[in-house]
């Protein structure tokens, strides 16, 4: 884990960086990272090359703050999308582990036409010395914990099986990232809806109080 939560440094956003970030992002997402240079860039976002690089200093890192900016996002969408669906009566570790499958499914749906950003990106950017590589291996590795926390949630009778939670967490994460990935290459329907189900399919299922 030796990447995980490595915050960059990020850029103070005025006016004129907001706009050339939000015309990055959607030019990043739609064509590639490497298929997009700073020319295009500057001009879809209407200002000059000197007012880019001033603002961000390299494209790197405008890669870094649209990976990091859409790492933030997608844990502010989770954790809103879990308040919103589970009340405290529902909120098992169960539940919550399956509520992710769902938030994935919604965020997709909306925001990740083109499957997940940071596996797009893995798929240019596989050097480590890269500034936005910590970001990439940061945000799966912090959806590893995730699983790997609700799952010894799942089997507090276990808790000293530390393993058993390590492997469920795992097979959890790469159900969750297998769909994401079938969901980018359009390879089958609703690819996250039956990750789910293998998911549900998985977990213990808690005993009925009499």
């Amino acid at each position: 884990m030796g990447t995980a939560e490595q915050q960059p440094q990020r850029v103070t956003m005025t006016r004129a960086a907001r706009r050339i970030l939000e015309a990055a992002e959607r030019l990043f997402y739609e064509r590639g990272i490497h298929a997009v240079g700073v020319d295009l860039i500057a001009a879809e976002a209407g200002v000059t090359k000197k007012t880019l690089y001033d603002r961000f200093g390299s494209k790197e890192r405008i890669v870094v703050e649209y990976l990091a900016g859409r790492d933030e996002r997608w844990r502010a969408f989770l954790a809103q999308y879990l308040d919103d669906h589970l009340d405290a009566a529902h909120a098992t570790p169960r539940a919550r582990v399956l509520a992710v499958f769902d938030a994935s499914r919604a965020w997709s749906a909306e925001y990740g036409s083109k499957g997940c950003s940071m596996v797009n990106a893995h798929a240019e950017i596989s050097d480590p010395a890269h500034p936005a590589y910590p970001v990439i291996a940061g945000q799966k590795e912090w959806m590893l914990a995730l699983f790997t926390r609700l799952a010894r949630d799942i089997t507090p009778d276990h808790a000293d099986d530390a393993d058993e939670a390590d492997r469920m967490g795992r097979t959890l994460m790469l159900l969750h990232e297998g769909a994401l990935v079938a969901h980018g290459l359009n390879t089958f329907p609703d690819p996250i809806a039956h990750a789910r189900d293998q998911a549900a399919a998985l977990l213990p299922v808690p005993d009925k109080q009499p």
